[in-house]
């Protein structure tokens, strides 16, 4: 099970690492034709790249470290309610507090994508 999640986990990474890096590279290119010779990116492409690529680890790492935290969180306050059922409401506030990070997350990676030109 736990490779299993950990491969899930490394083609989510790896998708969302190659989807942001072609559609950066594609808004940051200028003219519709091909280039006629290979030439080095400039630093307009590459700070795009980069940007692209941290706003899709940003989203990515918080996400997923997000859910880790539901779903240990989640599985601790079920076990506590089961012994204790007036403890379930003061769980949410953890549970609350893991969902916060997945939106911290989402929020860093607008504000990494505004900067793209």
């Amino acid at each position: 099970m736990k490779s299993t999640t950990t491969t899930l986990c490394l083609r989510l990474i790896t998708t969302i690492a190659i989807t942001t890096t072609t559609t950066a590279a594609a808004a940051a290119s200028t003219t519709n034709s091909p280039p006629t010779s290979i030439t080095a990116p400039s630093d307009a492409v590459l700070q795009t790249l980069g940007l692209a690529f941290a706003s899709a680890v940003a989203v990515g790492s918080c996400v997923l470290g997000a859910a880790f935290a539901m779903g240990r969180i989640g599985t601790a306050a079920l076990g506590a309610a089961a012994e204790k059922p007036e403890l379930l409401m003061r769980t949410l506030l953890f549970m609350a507090l893991a969902e916060g990070l997945g939106v911290l997350g989402f929020a860093i990676a607008i504000l990494l994508l505004q900067k793209i030109n």
